[in-house]
């Protein structure tokens, strides 16, 4: 015990001396002005969109009407900010860019009434620490203008005269050139950087009405922002954000003795994914947290779904009210009374949504197939279409090629005598203008922001077949050839299509090209989630329906099926326009194509689909699934019901026995016994109609919108979707031959 004693107290010993001995603090000193410069810089020039807020408010300072950008990628290689401005003054270009050089203020109590955009002089001054400066400037009466080189905010060399128009222009290249982390990580999310440029400078010409901006890429001939000067704001936010944004909106004001406030915000009838905002107080575009979580409140509270609304509000206060000194950035301002301020415009926003939630308006989708019959015939018209004593004198046309889809003798209906239509089938037809609709309808132009989406779009685009994409485009319908195929023309080839294959497919493409852009069919009644997995389990081969424990393995499936697509019902309905309700009903589906509604029979093989064979952890595999679901369910197949045409038609006799009765025949009396030809004519007219509307949907719906939007897969080519069975030029070597 005594030698481990003493071998302890060996070893603390030192660490004994060791803490006993008190630290050096360390030295304070003094930094190089050239890292007190940068780092300043790093803080007001956080971003490419810091750099051109600052010039844009630049500009504006000079009251100047016509502002441009170019951008290269993404800023880091190229800023230039051009204007028509009052330009800059040649004593002024040496301190130009030099920190605390400003033309605004002369003393800190100037802040107290200071209304221009910049007053610090930092914003020139950072940029020059961080990247390279080029101001080509001429003021009124010059007759040329300077170009000068700014680095570390001091000028390079003597200014130059140059040739030059108005105003300034301020070029910016290789932006945090000298920062290798901030570059290298804004280079890896750069593609995030012009959309906040763009989105910035929409937001300036949403406000300042009187002056004209655009924004470009470098080398792009058309401007992604190009906004004139107008009165109405209205217009401007037309112009800006698009129609659908100006026809939602409700003006809104509020005027009291310490401020004033107009503005624009959206009504109960605009849908977004997100809020935009756009808050200008004073003339300055600022951000306010508090104001924006409050009107938040009001819309969450007041409208249906918790709506995402677009607001625009222009806050007018005594400059002393406003401190814009409290962000290097000067993106946030501190208001004097701003819970007040708050409080006031809250109101106003919600008696404004109450009056205008008492009236909504609702997209319709309608089904008119009455009027465009799908039981088209050759008796609708004695002048479009032959007689049925006229088929046999009708001559096809001999070494042509048909090019008229209106052309009767060049459709397959014109040689087969099909079932008069009946007298509600006789109608004004407005067959015409559904196929104007058809052809007039396009993706939405918004496309979505998801990488994912982006992703799959691109697969699709890259695997086109360039030779099937030829044969889509420029096809002619002739007529079904059986339950599958269908033929068309191309040129002088004559090909068989699987129309199940491609409707699939066209649904699929549809579904990733209009992602989160979707009407709705709403069902007469909500269909329960488990009844639909139920009867989805009990169509599937390898489950015996009967028995107790196969019932109760179904009830387990279903329950948990159901409880995942409730848990992940707000994201189907956001992007895909499925709606299931906290009760696990199933209310709507998505609209993919215009006057087409799916096989509602089909849709609790959608369902299950969706709980069994979704993979909702990976965004992109998810997407892909959902819409392959979608496209399954939305693809032209048959209906259940048997073809009433041909073979068919013997699945609707009646079967009554010519004599006995069933309760004494025999099995074999029963096979041999007399069945009368008379059949289940509300089965048969069920038949009749579904057979009918579904041919009238692919040659009306389907075919139009192939030709539009269809990108055919390599895989096509194949698979026998497309099959080549007739050329012209090759039976015209027959013929000769013969």
């Amino acid at each position: 015990m005594e030698i481990e004693e003493a071998i302890n107290e060996v070893e603390m010993e030192p660490i004994a001396t060791a803490a006993a001995i008190p630290k050096e603090p360390p030295k304070i000193k003094r930094l190089e002005e050239s890292v007190v410069n940068r780092i300043a810089a790093g803080e007001v020039i956080q971003r490419p969109v810091s750099a051109v807020k600052e010039l844009i408010e630049n500009s504006l300072d000079a009251n100047s009407t016509s502002i441009s950008v170019v951008v290269k990628d993404s800023g880091l290689k190229l800023i230039q900010v051009s204007d028509d401005g009052h330009g800059i003054h040649y004593e002024d270009l040496p301190i130009l860019c030099e920190r605390h050089t400003t033309s605004k203020l002369s003393k800190f109590e100037d802040l107290q009434t200071i209304s221009s955009m910049g007053f610090r002089g930092e914003a020139l001054a950072s940029m020059t620490y961080v990247g390279h400066v080029t101001v080509t400037t001429i003021t009124d009466g010059q007759l040329y203008g300077y170009r000068a080189t700014y680095k570390d905010g001091l000028m390079v060399d003597e200014p130059k005269p140059c040739a030059a128009v108005k105003g300034t222009q301020i070029m910016i290249e290789n932006l945090f050139y000298n920062m290798a982390a901030r570059r290298k990580t804004l280079e890896n999310s750069s593609a995030d950087d012009y959309p906040k440029i763009v989105d910035l400078i929409s937001r300036f010409a949403l406000h300042h009405t009187s002056v004209s901006f655009s924004c470009r890429k470098h080398g792009a001939g058309r401007a992604d922002v190009h906004s004139l000067a107008t009165c109405s704001r209205i217009d401007s936010i037309r112009s800006v954000y698009g129609v659908s944004v100006a026809r939602n909106l409700m003006n809104i004001e509020v005027s009291d003795t310490d401020f004033k406030m107009d503005g624009f915000i959206s009504d109960s009838n605009y849908i977004a994914k997100k809020i935009t905002m756009v808050l200008f107080i004073n003339d300055r575009l600022v951000d306010c947290s508090a104001l924006k979580r409050a009107i938040e409140l009001v819309y969450t509270a007041t409208l249906p779904k918790a709506s995402k609304p677009f607001i625009y509000m222009s806050i007018v206060l005594p400059p002393q009210h406003v401190d814009v000194n409290v962000h290097p950035t000067k993106r946030e301002v501190s208001l004097m009374n701003q819970e007040f301020i708050i409080e006031k415009i809250q109101s106003v926003v919600e008696s404004k949504l109450r009056s205008s939630n008492e009236s909504r308006r609702f997209q319709e989708q309608t089904m008119d197939f009455c009027s465009s019959s799908p039981v088209a015939t050759i008796k609708d018209s004695s002048k479009d279409c032959p007689s049925s004593s006229g088929i046999k004198s009708q001559k096809a046309p001999h070494k042509m090629v048909r090019t008229d889809t209106l052309d009767p003798s060049g459709r397959l209906h014109a040689y087969v005598q099909m079932k008069p239509p009946s007298s509600s089938e006789r109608g004004g037809s407005c067959l015409s203008s559904v196929r104007s609709s058809i052809r007039q309808r396009r993706n939405p132009s918004e496309t979505a922001d998801l990488t994912s989406i982006q992703e799959l779009v691109n697969e699709i685009d890259n695997d086109c077949h360039s030779g099937l994409l030829d044969v889509v485009r420029h096809c002619t319908y002739i007529g079904m050839a059986d339950e599958v195929f269908a033929l068309i023309q191309h040129n002088t080839h004559l090909y068989l299509v699987n129309v199940i294959n491609l409707s699939k497919e066209l649904m699929y493409q549809q579904v990733l090209r209009r992602f989160a852009h979707f009407n709705a069919i709403q069902l007469s009644e909500p269909a329960s989630l488990p009844e639909l997995i139920m009867l989805a389990l009990k169509e599937e081969e390898g489950i015996d329906p009967q028995g107790n424990e196969s019932n109760e393995l179904r009830g387990k499936i279903a329950e948990m099926n159901t409880e995942l697509l409730k848990e992940k019902a707000e994201m189907l309905e956001e992007y895909f326009s499925v709606y299931i309700d906290s009760n696990g009903n199933l209310s709507r589906l998505p609209v993919i194509l215009d006057q087409y509604t799916p096989d509602m029979d089909r849709i609790p093989e959608f369902v299950l689909c969706l709980g069994n064979d979704v993979d909702w952890e990976d965004e992109k595999v998810c997407f892909q699934t959902i819409a392959a679901a979608l496209g399954n369910l939305y693809a032209m197949n048959p209906p259940l019901l048997p073809n009433p045409s041909g073979d068919g038609l013997k699945f609707y006799k009646k079967k009554v026995l010519s004599s006995g009765s069933v309760g004494t025949a025999s099995m074999e009396n029963i096979e041999n016994d007399i069945m009368e030809s008379e059949y289940e004519e509300e089965l048969l007219s069920e038949a009749e109609n579904a057979w009918a509307q579904r041919e009238w949907s692919i040659q009306h719906v389907l075919f139009p919108a192939l030709r539009l939007f269809f990108k055919p897969p390599n895989s096509m080519a194949k698979n026998g979707t497309f099959v080549q069975v007739a050329s012209l030029e090759k039976l015209y070597r027959i013929f000769e031959r013969c």
